[in-house]
């Protein structure tokens, strides 16, 4: 089917048809899928190159091809994404010799089965190739307008524009230093945070010692603390439970999550090391927890970590499909779920315990409202000051001094929350509040 194309352009093509006819696809999974193995190192590359830059950037490819498209009706599938894939070459890949961009454009919407639109590729592909130097891709219009929009209200017009230029780009790879890390590892340059981050400046695998782990992922497992009795209550795919195991070698950690084959793959990859393979682990729905209720001393946690399932608009760099898909109506059935986990898992804190609430969400219904919302309705919960927090841990050596500094000025909020923003901090976004429950009622 494919002499005519080039390995990557049409797996980069098979991939991107993939996520536009299944809303549940996701692209990191395609391109780790086994049809991948079969490329060489180069076309993995250019592959992935094609794939995450057209994700990232479709919403102002398709608004520019519009531009030179004289028909208005709906393009098929197959031809929208050669004509996506041909102008991501033309306009943010400039390696690429723009005859093959058009020409292997073209044959994809053949080879595809739709030989009669091969002439309008061609002819809009050609005149986006002659205005190319005159064309600008500006992050703001690869976002949907409302999110932007309520970026910029939340967190003003030049965070929202940073968010949106960071979101363009491949993120930087953040590691995470095990307790049995080697020299080799050590010596990797630190990360911007966390003295045990460290940073991945070659493409490559990490080393054996280190697992790849955004800086605000970890982030938020060392909010947490040390206690003695431990859960994770959305623990998959597993890096903050990892670190609580790793901070809390003597505490009795439960990790719990609603995918059972996720569960099992973690207990499958922490069974090799010691400080992970007495886990405990619980296949269960965090909306209804399968422990007693926090009254009871015996069916209650002292530490609980709560990285809550979200929008995930906090990772739009790793996952580009979301800005595709979300709805701001998604936004509410997201809280609607969140405050069902949240008021569930605050049933099994002990009294005088730390509840570590978080997203990966730049949200305010996913995040700061949901809060509100289990203080109101919980009279003995009571929230902690993340900043507190962050003077324990610098004085403790896990934050470098910089970046308590950075946190402080860019990411602690009024309200004693915590919440990273992608391009103003070092990381990912990320929301976190610290709760309590008090022996007590407030008055």
């Amino acid at each position: 089917m494919a002499p005519r194309v080039t390995p990557a352009r049409m797996a980069a093509f098979r991939v991107l048809l993939a996520m536009e006819r299944s809303s549940n696809a996701h692209c990191d999974d395609l391109l780790r899928a086994p049809a991948m193995e079969s490329l060489s190192q180069a076309d993995r590359n250019l592959t992935t190159a094609l794939v995450m830059g057209v994700l990232r950037w479709q919403l102002a490819l398709d608004a520019i091809l519009a531009r030179h498209l004289q028909r208005k009706s709906p393009l098929d599938a197959e031809v929208a994404i050669a004509l996506r894939l041909g102008a991501w070459q033309l306009l943010g890949m400039d390696r690429i010799p723009a005859h093959a961009a058009l020409t292997e454009s073209v044959e994809l919407t053949k080879v595809s089965g739709h030989s009669f639109a091969s002439g309008l590729v061609n002819a809009v592909l050609r005149r986006v190739a002659e205005n190319a130097s005159s064309i600008v891709l500006d992050p703001i219009s690869a976002h949907p307008a409302w999110m932007v929009e309520r970026w910029t209200a939340q967190f003003g017009r030049d965070a929202a524009a940073s968010i949106a230029a960071h979101n363009q780009h491949a993120p930087p790879v953040a590691l995470r230093l095990s307790a049995t890390a080697d020299a080799d590892a050590e010596s990797l340059p630190a990360g911007a945070l966390l003295t045990r981050a460290r940073r991945l400046i070659e493409s490559g695998d990490a080393p054996e010692s280190m697992r790849i782990q955004d800086e605000g992922s970890q982030l938020v497992a060392e909010l947490a603390g040390r206690a003695s009795r431990i859960l994770d209550c959305c623990a998959a795919p597993g890096g903050k439970t990892a670190i609580l195991a790793e901070n809390n070698p003597q505490a009795e950690i439960t990790a719990s999550d609603i995918s059972e084959t996720r569960l099992n793959a973690m207990r499958r990859s922490f069974a090799c090391d010691p400080l992970t393979a007495k886990i405990h682990w619980v296949h269960a729905d965090a909306t209804n927890l399968p422990f007693r209720d926090g009254a009871a001393v015996s069916g209650s946690f002292d530490l609980i970590v709560c990285d809550a399932p979200c929008s995930g608009t906090g990772t739009l760099a790793r996952n580009p499909e979301i800005k595709l898909r979300l709805a701001v109506s998604d936004l509410q059935r997201q809280q609607e779920r969140q405050i069902a986990i949240l008021r569930s898992v605050y049933r099994v804190l002990a009294p005088g315990g730390r509840l570590v609430y978080s997203t990966c969400s730049l949200e305010a219904e996913e995040n700061a409202m949901v809060v509100e919302t289990i203080l109101a309705s919980e009279p003995t919960a009571r929230l902690l000051d993340v900043g507190e927090r962050l003077t324990t841990m610098e004085a403790e050596e896990g934050l470098h001094p910089h970046g308590a500094e950075l946190l402080r000025r860019t990411a602690l909020r009024d309200n004693g929350c915590l919440q990273t923003l992608p391009g103003v901090s070092p990381c990912d976004g990320f929301f976190a509040a610290i709760l309590t429950r008090n022996s007590t009622a407030r008055a």
